[in-house]
């Protein structure tokens, strides 16, 4: 199913930019060239194929569009297709409330980025990892709860939203988890996270780049939300990035990063005609 209408005002908008320049290119050569009074038809017949051949390669162009730059309130933004862990500066990866490192699909689910990252990316170091989670500096207010009675899994509850800095890496604290390790968030917690979230990042990343997935598009559930798109999660994304102080001093940017299964979902073209993305 087409993400953008073949009869949308942005596409007709591009195609006549084009369309016009086409022609008034073709107008001046005109001046200087004789068309045939029996070509003047197939001339015009010709153009004519041309302008729908023209308008559907804007509309197919428009609708396959995976990757565009946009700007808000100063800040480069980047939004496109690919794999989170092959671009340069800090790269954030969501963990649950408690910073758990176990991947057996019942605290972690190897599906999840999360999973991935730790199994992939850090593989034998887990143990390196626990320890520098347990040692690291956070924000006086970052701790919520020590000694949390679990079944399994780290017993240390931080807020929503507290980073961790590991090498290139930004963990963070991104979903609750229940007693049967169940990461949700209710929409009011989401929000919470995300300001939380680009605050800690204007705190650290020493102007460098920063790429994020889209934050929700996964295993995590948003409570009461069953139905909200990826596309949604983007622009609430963006939205918290404006109404947030993080900005990015040139040349550092942010890029969000979407999995090529997503992509398909999700309507760039209407992110980046929209005012700061929303």
């Amino acid at each position: 199913m087409a993400k953008v209408s073949i009869r949308d005002k942005r596409v007709r908008k591009i195609f006549q930019e084009n369309a016009a320049a086409f022609f008034g290119l073709l107008s001046i050569v005109l001046i200087f060239v004789d068309i045939p009074d029996e070509a003047r038809i197939w001339s015009g017949i010709a153009l004519l194929v041309a302008a729908i051949i023209g308008y559907l390669a804007v509309w197919i162009w428009a609708d396959n569009l995976n990757e565009i730059s946009i700007e808000i309130e100063g800040s480069s933004v980047d939004i496109k297709v690919g794999d989170i862990f092959a671009q340069s500066g800090f790269k954030a990866i969501a963990f649950n409330e408690f910073f758990d490192t176990q991947v057996d699909d019942r605290v972690i689910s190897r599906a999840s980025l999360n999973g991935v990252f730790i199994e992939k990316h850090i593989g034998a170091d887990v143990a390196a990892l626990n320890a520098h989670i347990d040692s690291y500096r956070f924000d006086s207010d970052a701790v919520e709860e020590r000694d949390v009675d679990r079944h399994e899994g780290r017993r240390t509850r931080y807020q929503l939203g507290t980073i961790c800095v590991y090498g290139d890496y930004l963990l963070t604290a991104f979903s609750k988890f229940d007693e049967n390790n169940n990461a949700s968030l209710t929409m009011p917690q989401y929000l919470e996270f995300l300001i939380a979230f680009w605050d800690r990042v204007n705190r650290v990343y020493a102007q460098k780049n920063v790429s994020t997935a889209i934050f929700g598009s996964g295993i995590t559930r948003i409570q009461g939300h069953r139905d909200i798109s990826d596309e949604d999660l983007l622009k609430i994304m963006l939205w918290t990035f404006r109404i947030s102080e993080m900005r990015f001093k040139y040349p550092a940017r942010l890029t969000i990063v979407i999995h090529e299964d997503k992509i398909d979902r999700i309507n760039l073209l209407d992110i980046k005609s929209a005012r700061n993305g929303v």
